[in-house]
């Protein structure tokens, strides 16, 4: 097995050095779990967040709190500056072409929940089929079962491999006529394999199958460029990139975003309100109804300024040698089995340790201050395809170190000698 990190030119200007540093920008690195200092490898849940973005919340309310859009008071039109000047920060970072394409959401299972029932469901017919593969996270099945059944569509399922990936050819001969989406992620959370996803693109769009992305997974650890990728919806939640919770953002291109019908109504999305009749506001307001979580959309701009300062380049190069160190260490403990195998991957390293439970290996590893996920992860097919309850994962993030990683590989031999005496 190689572990790559794809679309990173080279390693550049080295993190060591800066590690430090960067680590005191995340206060609750400095917490001591049981007295002892935490070890947080539980990125692919949610992200610690730096100073700067619990900072900039913090001075929302102090400072500027106020609804937004609507006043004509100072403190409105502050706090209204702030939350739309984050977006220009979410478009700028994705490459998009207009901030009418940058729909703030709650996550990325609000926005896929978005695009299923504004795009997809008004027009899926009975025998329609929407195509997604074998590794996605709930959030982007159940979403798509539901319009199915509402709508008579099918759902159809690319396979995968022992290995993790897809099969080779399976999600191109599973394009057909009847296709009318395809909802593929990005990277997968369970396994950390990273699909080629514009290749997956440009073979959709040559059936004029349109295609959204799941990136919650991957914003955080890869540049991402939706007019390169050419996809026509991309989500992604805050929480992944070192921004609050309650956050995301719906890419879509404009020109679909204008022919969707609102997603809900209420406040701030309309242009008129009549007991006969209602016309909505221009985009992105259209689907963005009520009162929004303001000081998180300022937060998140926050977050993608700290990404970009500290540099994704640097960020995924780091990741990818903390997962290579791990994948090799792994190799070394007997009964260790990874699941997720895959030649491309992120920093996601799921894994099985002899016939132990996973949730009895993580006990373990929180007495020992180390913070992991154990359970199906959100993914219950994958672990159906791979006959297993559920896995410990360890995830990374680039304050992470090969010191954490080391204090995992002697908190699993304690584990392992718990259970096999």
């Amino acid at each position: 097995m190689s572990v790559v990190a794809p679309n990173v030119a080279g390693p550049g200007p080295g993190m060591t050095e800066d590690l430090e540093r960067l680590r005191a920008d995340f206060p609750i690195l400095r917490t001591r779990i049981r007295g002892k200092p935490l070890v947080y490898f539980d990125n692919a849940a949610t992200t610690q967040k730096p100073r700067s973005v619990i900072d900039m919340e913090r001075r929302y309310y102090e400072e500027w709190n106020a609804n937004i859009h609507r006043g004509v008071h100072w403190l409105s039109e502050k706090a209204t500056h702030e939350y739309e000047h984050a977006r220009d920060t979410v478009c700028a970072f994705l490459n998009a072409r207009s901030r009418k394409e940058i729909i703030y959401t709650r996550g990325t299972t609000e926005a896929i929940n978005l695009v299923a029932q504004s795009f997809a469901r008004p027009r899926l017919r009975p025998g329609d089929e929407v195509l997604i593969t074998a590794m996605e996270h709930h959030s982007n099945i159940v979403p798509w079962q539901m319009v199915c059944q509402l709508t008579g569509a099918r759902l159809r399922v690319v396979p995968i491999t022992d290995d993790g990936e897809l099969v080779a050819g399976e999600f191109e001969r599973s394009l057909n006529e009847r296709t009318r989406i395809a909802a593929i992620v990005h990277v997968s959370n369970a396994l950390g394999t990273i699909n080629p996803v514009r290749h997956m693109v440009a073979a959709a769009h040559a059936r004029d199958v349109p295609v959204l992305l799941d990136g919650a997974q991957a914003v955080a650890h890869m540049p991402v460029d939706v007019q390169a990728l050419d996809c026509d919806f991309y989500a992604f939640s805050g929480h992944k990139i070192f921004g609050p919770t309650g956050t995301g953002v719906l890419y879509g291109r404009e020109e679909l975003l204008e022919n969707m019908p609102p997603y809900q109504g209420g406040g701030d999305m309309i242009r008129t309100v009549s007991f006969e009749n209602t016309t909505y506001a221009d985009l992105p307001a259209k689907f963005e109804a009520g009162t929004p979580n303001i000081a998180g959309g300022i937060g998140l701009g926050a977050a993608i300024d700290y990404v970009q300062t500290v540099g994704l380049q640097r960020m995924a190069a780091h990741e990818h040698e903390l997962l290579r160190y791990a994948t090799a260490r792994a190799r070394e403990v007997p009964g260790l089995r990874v699941i997720g195998q895959a030649r491309e991957k992120a920093a996601v390293l799921s894994f099985l340790l002899n016939d132990i439970h996973p949730h009895d290996v993580g006990t373990i590893l929180d007495s020992e201050g180390i913070a992991i996920r154990t359970g199906h992860h959100c993914a219950m097919p994958i672990m159906t395809r791979y006959k297993i309850p559920a896995t410990a994962r360890a995830s990374f993030a680039f304050y992470n170190t090969r010191e954490e990683v080391d204090r995992l590989f002697v908190a699993l031999e304690i584990a392992r000698k718990v259970f096999t005496r």
